[in-house]
């Protein structure tokens, strides 16, 4: 087969071509073998099984909490999404009251001037949470207003502070974006901070701009393939929340089928070398379950569609 040698795109922060080539030639096999034994990568092969598996992290991890008598504080995302409706059904089901759980949610579109949408516009995380989630959980069980929170533009600027005043996180919840995003902490935020991640990891909540693989990818999933309905902004947690937590729980099911988006990044997240131009490195150096749905775990090779 001849060489084709190629350089990145201009947009993609990151440009090392060689380690990009390592980590595309990981194999579905190999996935799961990492250095650090606290950065633990397993693979389920069916979606179900895997909104399964995270609704019960979910709910088990509010169980104990209440059975210890303990407050329980979590950050949430919007997407993925599948696990919160069975995760909701469950708690109905062991009438678990929810009045010692106090939320966080990840992030909240914006646009341009940085006003967060309304909880009442069809594309909110704050609407999206209430539908899939919280508004399914009966209302005698359900946590109170009050201990729900979104990064509003009226919060964003204490919206560190707020989590910390709660104590310790006990689990932040999340998946993977396309660039490589860890809630709506985009790449080239990592320009700011060039090789420091001492202090990458101290950044805090803040107004963001998307980056366009954001766009598209959440125009595809959300939006009807409509990238002109994407906000461009979007308020969002730092890195400082999700690795000052105790436990981190992400989970990565971008599969259509049998193809995924989610095939390269999965394994550049897992194991390609830390740095800040692709955020969810960072979770290879915290104790983190990564979980990976089959689909997204598959070779990444070149089928022409």
């Amino acid at each position: 087969m001849s060489a084709f040698t190629l350089s990145l795109a201009k947009f993609i922060p990151f440009q090392d071509a060689a380690e990009c080539a390592r980590v595309r030639a990981i194999k579905k096999k190999d996935l799961t073998r990492h250095p650090n034994p606290e950065f633990r990568v397993r693979i389920i092969e069916n979606i179900a099984d895997l909104n399964l598996a995270f609704a019960l992290d979910i709910v088990q991890r509010i169980k104990k909490a209440r059975d210890e008598g303990r407050k329980f504080v979590a950050i949430f995302p919007v997407g993925p999404m599948g696990q919160y409706p069975i995760a909701a059904e469950i708690i109905n089901s062991m009438r678990l009251s929810l009045d010692h759980v106090v939320s966080f949610n990840m992030d909240e579109y914006a646009d341009a001037e940085g006003n967060t949408a309304p909880a009442d516009w069809e594309g909110s995380f704050q609407r999206a949470m209430m539908e899939s989630f919280y508004g399914r959980i009966h209302k005698n069980l359900r946590p109170s207003e009050k201990n729900i929170h979104f990064p509003t533009k009226a919060v964003i600027k204490n919206y560190g502070k707020m989590i910390e005043d709660e104590g310790e996180v006990d689990v932040v919840y999340g998946g993977v974006g396309w660039c490589g995003h860890i809630a709506f902490w985009e790449p080239h935020l990592g320009f700011e901070f060039g090789n420091d991640l001492d202090a990458y990891m101290k950044a805090g909540p803040r107004l963001v701009e998307l980056h366009p693989m954001t766009i598209m990818q959440n125009a595809l999933h959300s939006f009807g393939g409509d990238w002109s309905w994407v906000p461009p902004k979007a308020n969002t947690i730092g890195p400082a929340q999700i690795v000052r937590a105790k436990h981190r729980s992400f989970w990565l099911d971008g599969a259509f089928g049998k193809d995924s988006w989610q095939r390269f990044i999965a394994r550049f997240a897992a194991h390609g070398r830390v740095n800040t131009l692709v955020p969810a490195t960072i979770l290879q150096t915290c104790r983190t379950d990564f979980t990976i749905l089959g689909a997204v775990a598959d070779n990444v090779e070149v089928h022409m569609a």
